[in-house]
C-alpha cells in the first residue's frame, strides 16, 4: 500500500481527521520532501514524522515522534484559583504536540526511524517552551465551573459552538479541543490548525459565554461582551499592530487583547503592544496598541496614552503597586489607574450622547465600584460615575502623596487625616457640598450660577445646569470632547494640576496670615483666566464680581486673592461654632491666621470675618487693619 493510503487510514482510524482534504492540508506539518512549511526533511513521507504504520511506541495513535518528558509550568490565574491544571500525561493528546512544540526535542527525532535530518527551523512563536503560564490553560485536574464558562460545558461536557467542531476531549480542554493538526486551513484566515473560522471571537465563545451567569458568587464579567465596541466596531487594524490576523478591531474581537499562546503577560493571556512601551504595565500594553492616535487603527481613535504624559494625570501602575484582575475592587495599599480601573474592555461602548449625572457613561459599562453610603460596600457594576472613583478617591488605604498633583490647602474645619478621601467631603451630611454623589441642598440658593456649564471655549453652552454634577466635570482631560475640545473625555490627563479641566489657581502664602506670594489683581475672569474653572458654572463677572451674593466679592477678587483661600473645592465634612460651612466657606490655613486670641470664624449674616490674611486683620465688626503676624502676635489687638 502506499504510504499516503496508510497514512489516510491511520488518520481515519485515530478518528483525528476533520474535514475535507482540499490541496495541501497538512501545510507545515508537511515536513516530507518539498514541504511547504519552514520546517522540511527528508526520506520519511509526511505521515511518518508523527505516525508509525504498523508499531508506534506504545502510546498515542501509533505516535512515532520521541515524547517529551519535561516537567512544565502550568497556567494561573487569581481570577480561576480553583482551577487546577496537571501535567499532560505522556500519550495523551496533548502530549503529542508537546513533542514538538515544547522546544526541547527537534522534529524528526523520531523512533521506529532514528532522527531525520531536517532542514530549516520552526517559528519562534511555534515553540511554546516549557514555561506555559503564558498558554492558554490545558490538562486541567478537573475542569470546574466559573461564570464565563457556558453552563453546558461541565454539565454536559459540551460547547456551544454551533458547528460542533470545538469539543472537550475526553472530559478535558487539550490541544485539539482549538486545533485539528491535520488540517491548517480550517480557519483561512488564521492559518494556525484552527477547528473552525475564529472571526468575530467564535473559538472563544465556544467556551465562554456571555449569559448572565454567577457562580460562586461571581458574576459572569462576559455579559456585556456582544454589544461591546470591541466586539463591533469596524475599524480596520493594520497587520504591524500585531493584535491577530483578522481585517477588523471586531473581527479579531478576543485576539485583540488576547492571545491563546506565548502572551505577554502571564495572567490573563494579556497580547501587549508591539513594539511595547518602556516602563508602561502588561494591562496597559493592550490598550496602547490602538489608543495612541497611530496609523495601527483606521480611521485612528483618540489618543489617550498621550494624555498621560501631561501636567497631571492618574498614576500607571509600576514596582509593587501593579493592576491585577484578581484584587479587590477597594484599593487598599494599591492605588493605580491602569485602564482596567476604569473601564471594562468586555462592555465598554462607545459613547455617542452623554447621560446626565451621576449615571456611568457606557464607556465604562461593566466596570466596578464602591458604595458612597459606606465606602465600603462593592457596587458590581457601577451604576454612578462617582461609585468607580470611590475605588481609590474613598476609604481606601495606603494613598501615595504625589508631588506631581499640586498644592493642596489644608483646611479650618473639614481637614480630614486622609486628603484622598472625598467621602465626608460629599456625603449627605456635609455642612455644605458640590452636590456629586447627591443632589444639591435648596437651603443655600447660589445665584450665580449659570443655567448652562460653558464649554471649554468660554461662550458655548454645555450641559444644562441641574441638581447633580459629576467628578468628570472639573477632574477631566483640559481637551475633552464632552466640553468641546477634540481630545478624549475623562480624567487621563491635563496640563492643569489637580487633573483638572481648566486653569484653577490657589493662593500661597510662606505662613499663615502671610503676605500672599501669587496674587492675580484686577483677573481675567475669561476662560483664560486664574478662575476658568469656577467659571463653568458660575457667572464670575456678571454675579460673583458684582457683589450679588457676598458685599465683599469685588474688592478681594480684584486684588488678587483666589477663590481658594476662603473656599474648599469639595465640600464640609462638618462644622464648628464660628465656621458653619455655608457656601463652601472654610478657610485655608496655610494661608488664613487666627485674629489674635480669637478663632477662624465667619459670619454668613453680616458677611464679616475673624481672621489675618495677607498681614491684614479681619476683625468680627467688618472693619480691617494692618497687622504683623510673623512674630505670632497682633499688635493691633
Amino acid at each position: 500500500m502506499k504510504w499516503w493510503l496508510v497514512c489516510a487510514a491511520l488518520l481515519v482510524a485515530s478518528g483525528s481527521l476533520q474535514g475535507q482534504f482540499s490541496g495541501d492540508v497538512l501545510g507545515s506539518h508537511n515536513m516530507g520532501p518539498g514541504g511547504p512549511g519552514p520546517l522540511t526533511g527528508g526520506a520519511l513521507p509526511p505521515c511518518q514524522y508523527c505516525h508509525a504504520p504498523h508499531s508506534g511506541i506504545g502510546k498515542g495513535p501509533l505516535w512515532a515522534q520521541t515524547y517529551s518528558s519535561q516537567t512544565y509550568t502550568l497556567y494561573r490565574s487569581t481570577t480561576t484559583p480553583t482551577q487546577t491544571m496537571q501535567q499532560p500525561p505522556i500519550g495523551a493528546p496533548s502530549s503529542l504536540c508537546l513533542s514538538c512544540h515544547d522546544g526541547t526535542i527537534a522534529p524528526g527525532q523520531t523512533v521506529p526511524y532514528g532522527k531525520i535530518a531536517m532542514q530549516g527551523k520552526m517559528s519562534t512563536g511555534d515553540i511554546l517552551g516549557t514555561s506555559l503560564q503564558n498558554s492558554h490553560p490545558f490538562s486541567f485536574n478537573k475542569l470546574k465551573d466559573q461564570a464565563d464558562l457556558v453552563a453546558s460545558l461541565i454539565s454536559k461536557g459540551q460547547t456551544q459552538d454551533p458547528l460542533q467542531k470545538v469539543t472537550l476531549i475526553n472530559g478535558n480542554v487539550e490541544c485539539e479541543s482549538c486545533h485539528n493538526p491535520h488540517i491548517q486551513n480550517g480557519d483561512t484566515i488564521s492559518l494556525n490548525f484552527l477547528v473552525r473560522n475564529s472571526a468575530g471571537g467564535a473559538m472563544c465563545l465556544s467556551c465562554h459565554g456571555t449569559a448572565p451567569r454567577t457562580v460562586n458568587n461571581e458574576p459572569n464579567p462576559l455579559v456585556s461582551w456582544p454589544t461591546s465596541v470591541h466586539a463591533t466596531i469596524s475599524n480596520a487594524i493594520l497587520p504591524a499592530a500585531d493584535v491577530g490576523p483578522y481585517l477588523t478591531v471586531g473581527q479579531n474581537a478576543c485576539t485583540s487583547c488576547h492571545v491563546e499562546h506565548n502572551a505577554n503577560g502571564p495572567a490573563r493571556l494579556l497580547r501587549g503592544a508591539t513594539p511595547a512601551p518602556a516602563n508602561l504595565d502588561s494591562y496597559t500594553q493592550n490598550c496602547v496598541t490602538c489608543h495612541n492616535g497611530n496609523s495601527n487603527i483606521t480611521p485612528i481613535v483618540a489618543n489617550i496614552y498621550a494624555e498621560f504624559s501631561k501636567v497631571s494625570s492618574h498614576p500607571f501602575p509600576s514596582g509593587s503597586n501593579t493592576h491585577d484582575t484578581g484584587e479587590g475592587i477597594l484599593l487598599n495599599n494599591n492605588r493605580h489607574a491602569t485602564c482596567a480601573d476604569c473601564h471594562n474592555p468586555h462592555g465598554a461602548q462607545q459613547v455617542a450622547t452623554f447621560p446626565p449625572p451621576p449615571l456611568i457613561r457606557v464607556s465604562q459599562t461593566g466596570v466596578n465600584g464602591i458604595s458612597a453610603s459606606d465606602g465600603i460596600t462593592p457596587v458590581v457594576p457601577a451604576q454612578n460615575q462617582y461609585e468607580n472613583c470611590l475605588r481609590c478617591h474613598g476609604t481606601s488605604t495606603g494613598k501615595p502623596t504625589r508631588s506631581k498633583s499640586g498644592y493642596l490647602p489644608v483646611r479650618y474645619v473639614s481637614n480630614p487625616a486622609d486628603p484622598g478621601n472625598v467621602m465626608s467631603e460629599f456625603a449627605a451630611t456635609a455642612s455644605s457640598s458640590h452636590p456629586v454623589t447627591h443632589t444639591s441642598s435648596s437651603t443655600y440658593p447660589q445665584p450665580s450660577l449659570l443655567p448652562y456649564m460653558s464649554k471649554l471655549d468660554g461662550i458655548s453652552q454645555g450641559r444644562q445646569m441641574g441638581t447633580q454634577i459629576f467628578c468628570t466635570d472639573c477632574h477631566n482631560s483640559d481637551d475633552n470632547r464632552e466640553s468641546g475640545g477634540t481630545g478624549p473625555s475623562g480624567p487621563h490627563g491635563s496640563k492643569w494640576l489637580h487633573l483638572l479641566e481648566r486653569r484653577y489657581e490657589f493662593s500661597q502664602a510662606p505662613g499663615p496670615g502671610q503676605r500672599i506670594t501669587n496674587l492675580f489683581p484686577k483677573p481675567d475672569l475669561t476662560v483664560n483666566g486664574p478662575y476658568a474653572m469656577c467659571g463653568k458654572c458660575h457667572d464670575l463677572a456678571g454675579n460673583i464680581i458684582q457683589n450679588t451674593s457676598w458685599s465683599q466679592h469685588a474688592i478681594h477678587i480684584n486684588a488678587g486673592f483666589t477663590c481658594s483661600a476662603c473656599h474648599t473645592a469639595h465640600g464640609i465634612a462638618g462644622r464648628n461654632g464660628t465656621l458653619t460651612g455655608d457656601r463652601l466657606v472654610d478657610f485655608d490655613i496655610n494661608v488664613v491666621a487666627p485674629n489674635g486670641g480669637m478663632p477662624i470664624s465667619y459670619n454668613g449674616s453680616t458677611g464679616s470675618c475673624a481672621l489675618v490674611c495677607h498681614e491684614t486683620a479681619h476683625n468680627p465688626n467688618g472693619t480691617v487693619v494692618p497687622a504683623m503676624v510673623r512674630g505670632g502676635f497682633n499688635p493691633k489687638q
